[in-house]
């Protein structure tokens, strides 16, 4: 089998991540769904409670169960990803819960390509959607802690620039096919 390639974006909300990925999706990449978005599109569906806003933990749990499911189902060859199991031990951080044991063996233990791509704050893109309702402080402080927890789990951060969609796709795709 082939070997995989397992890159992450990552960042704070709404700084562009999903809209790059799509055009990279498009382009012929594999990719991830978001967990985030995934979980709260199912919960409110059936209106379920692991919802941000309603159970931080749970919601947190349901991410986790998502993401282990988008890291085993990756095939050969490079797969990006929309965040990534570090970015569950984040969020509970940033939501000021602890992070259970099993959060941190799993952001251990199943690897990604050292290389992240880190997207930054981007206030003149952010948008808030029923999926997204976090204010521009709270994105900042999500992406400020994703880099941080990244990088306890051994990982190098390369922020992407703060350019049109096509500029950032082309930055990502000379930077993973240079390796």
């Amino acid at each position: 089998m082939a070997r995989v390639r397992r890159i992450v974006v990552t960042g704070g909300p709404g700084s562009g991540k999903s809209t790059l990925l799509d055009r990279l999706g498009a382009a012929g990449y594999a990719r991830s769904e978001e967990a985030g978005r995934g979980v709260i599109r199912d919960q409110l569906a059936v209106g379920g409670a692991a919802l941000p806003w309603a159970d931080r933990a749970l919601f947190a749990e349901l991410m986790l169960c998502w993401e282990l499911r988008n890291y085993r189902s990756a095939a050969g060859g490079t797969v990006l990803f929309d965040r990534g199991l570090p970015d569950i031990a984040g969020y509970l951080r940033v939501e000021g819960l602890a992070v259970p044991a099993h959060v941190h063996a799993a952001a251990r233990d199943l690897r990604y390509e050292r290389r992240v791509f880190l997207a930054p704050p981007w206030p003149e893109i952010y948008r808030t959607d029923e999926e997204r309702a976090q204010s521009p402080e709270v994105a900042r402080r999500t992406c400020e802690v994703m880099a941080e927890t990244y990088a306890e789990y051994g990982y190098d951060l390369v922020e992407l620039p703060k350019a049109p969609v096509d500029d950032r796709a082309r930055f990502v795709r000379d930077a993973i096919e240079d390796r």
